[in-house]
């Protein structure tokens, strides 16, 4: 098993279920010395998707997933990697146990654009039900979209 560290609508233990049902929630934790924000918003979606890049003082917070060897198949063609959609990426999360190395979806696109209401909704929801303390998703819900 692998640890992927999920961030934004991956964030919704629901969803996580359905894209990796042999996968288990481990915890959660954050991401040091990077930032959520958005990109890829000429990519014919509604709007611009969620990614993540490096920004020293800032934190992201995630969910830890153990994820099986059968599910890492489907977490690509999820996030669209053959695609050159997304690429994964190796992270060191900060959990109360210590650091994990873990990987991360980060968005082969430019940074920019705005997300749509819905989209950044689905993100502030998903954060809220993943325990992601409350001032943390108040800011998600203020961002402009």
């Amino acid at each position: 098993m692998s640890l992927y560290a999920a961030f934004a609508g991956n964030l919704d233990a629901r969803l996580m279920s359905r894209r990796a049902p042999h996968s288990p929630l481990r915890g959660t934790g954050w991401l040091n010395g990077w930032r959520l924000t958005f990109g890829g918003e000429q990519m014919g979606w509604e709007g611009a998707l969620a990614t993540i890049v490096e920004a020293p003082g800032s934190q992201v917070f995630v969910a830890l997933y153990d994820i099986a060897p059968m599910d890492e198949d489907s977490m690509d063609r999820w996030e669209g990697v053959g695609l050159g959609i997304y690429r994964r990426m190796r992270v060191r999360v900060h959990t109360l146990d210590g650091d994990e190395p873990a990987w991360v979806y980060v968005l082969n696109a430019y940074e920019g654009g705005l997300p749509s209401a819905r989209y950044l909704g689905e993100v502030a929801d998903a954060a809220e039900s993943a325990g992601a303390p409350h001032d943390y998703v108040m800011e998600l819900r203020k961002r402009p979209c």
